[in-house]
């Protein structure tokens, strides 16, 4: 009894970098017409229901505008000084998912001010483009992951991030296959290639992402997958 509370408050208490890769939505149920888009303010329709730094509301609004069917769901993106080794964090708000049902559960995605070099602090709105588009995206994509789970299924995965190492690989998959499947394939390309080919990134952060994280041209071969799906 005493271990079940212990991993069920560090579950709760862990929240949640992570989930599975077993519902994959459809992005075309939530098409959004060009002619709801307003000229010169293509994304700021995107805006609905999330709060967002005014320094990455562009980038953050473009990747919003690839989850459509995320308009509704209630996010705040977070500046954070340290995020424990990461650079995002995707995670459901406790007190909303104690309380609230699935319809109005509310998230968070903490995000480090600073991409942290060996030698320099580097603004995030500073990164290339389509790098923090990615970035972003695979966070979108464990958001996408959770809007469908119950509050039991994941504290679940809370206790599953904590036991298992292997469980965390299958989560980045399946963050990094919603992501995908929203046409996003090649901005998280560009986020990989931009770590892993970084000569000031910390080999230690390099080395996480090749052990946990699909590789560019893992993302490349689901990318053509799905076109040739799409093709069909």
């Amino acid at each position: 009894m005493l271990k079940s509370i212990f991993v069920i408050t560090f579950s709760l208490s862990f929240f949640f970098v992570y989930s599975s890769m077993d519902l994959l939505y459809k992005n075309t149920d939530f098409a959004i017409s060009q002619d709801d888009i307003i000229p010169g303010d293509e994304f700021e329709m995107y805006a609905e229901n999330k709060e967002i730094p005014e320094e990455i509301r562009s980038a953050t609004l473009e990747a919003l505008s690839f989850f459509p069917e995320l308009l509704d769901t209630r996010i705040d993106f977070e500046f954070k000084k340290n995020i424990s080794g990461s650079v995002m964090q995707a995670q459901p708000r406790v007190r909303s998912l104690l309380l609230n049902n699935k319809k109005n559960r509310r998230y968070k995605i903490k995000i480090s001010r600073f991409l942290e070099l060996e030698d320099e602090l580097v603004p995030m709105e500073d990164l290339p483009h389509d790098v923090l588009l990615g970035w972003i995206g695979h966070e979108l994509g464990h958001i996408k992951d959770y809007v469908g789970r119950s509050s039991v299924n994941l504290i679940g995965f809370g206790a599953k991030y904590y036991c298992s190492s292997r469980f965390v690989t299958k989560a980045e998959i399946a963050a990094d296959t919603y992501a995908v499947s929203c046409g996003m394939g090649d901005k998280l390309v560009a986020t990989k290639n931009f770590v892993l080919n970084h000569d000031r990134l910390p080999e230690s952060y390099k080395n996480k992402i090749r052990s946990l994280y699909m590789s560019p041209g893992e993302i490349m071969s689901m990318v053509e997958v799905t076109e040739e799906d799409d093709t069909d």
